[in-house]
């Protein structure tokens, strides 16, 4: 990561936090990845030479940037997927200042039906950051989209441990996924797909 990109990040993240700050209202908020987190996802991604990155919850695009700039290095792309326009917009600004516009495809829409029309095994990293509650009605879906040796990461699941308890569940049953939780951030849930 170059200087500039970490200034930037510095600069969307304490402005996230200024935001977020002020509203009462959670939906409202940005509520931009917490950057330890951040930082160890990119570390994953470069390991694994993740290719196809998919992340469900832009907000500002925080995240999206390091994601991207993850995948920069062995040509890989980010699907970055919100329903919030105005949200998606921001993103879509902070991407042209970073230089990364081209690795990311912003798709306004639904997490769950996006997910759902992706073919099997088409991404290498699932990256879930928004409705928690949500999350267990897309299922199998989490699952079927990752490649063989693919990763699902989960947000939130110490801040917000009653929100992601059907989830947690689901993965904990599903015989493909093996999972543990990394307590960075708001907590880190990673579950890796059998590769047979």
């Amino acid at each position: 990561m170059n200087d500039a990109l970490r200034a930037l990040l510095e600069d969307i993240h304490a402005d996230g936090v200024r935001h977020d700050g002020a509203l009462a209202d959670r939906l409202l908020r940005r509520r931009n990845l917490e950057p330890d987190a951040a930082a160890l996802l990119s570390v994953i991604i470069q390991a694994m030479g993740a290719r196809t990155v998919v992340e469900v919850g832009t907000s500002n695009g925080y995240s999206t940037l390091w994601l991207a700039d993850a995948v920069a290095g062995h040509g890989g792309r980010v699907l970055s997927i919100d329903l919030d326009a105005d949200a998606q917009d921001r993103a879509a600004a902070n991407l042209a200042a970073a230089g990364l516009s081209e690795l990311v495809e912003l798709r306004l829409g639904d997490g769950g039906e996006v997910l759902a029309g992706l073919p099997d095994g088409a991404c290498d990293l699932l990256f879930l950051d928004s409705e928690r509650p949500e999350y267990p009605g897309w299922w199998p879906h989490p699952v079927r989209v990752l490649r063989p040796g693919g990763l699902l990461a989960v947000d939130n699941v110490l801040s917000h441990p009653d929100e992601v308890a059907p989830l947690l569940r689901l993965i904990d049953d599903e015989p493909t996924l093996t999972s543990t939780v990394v307590p960075v951030g708001k907590g880190e849930l990673l579950a890796v797909r059998s590769r047979s």
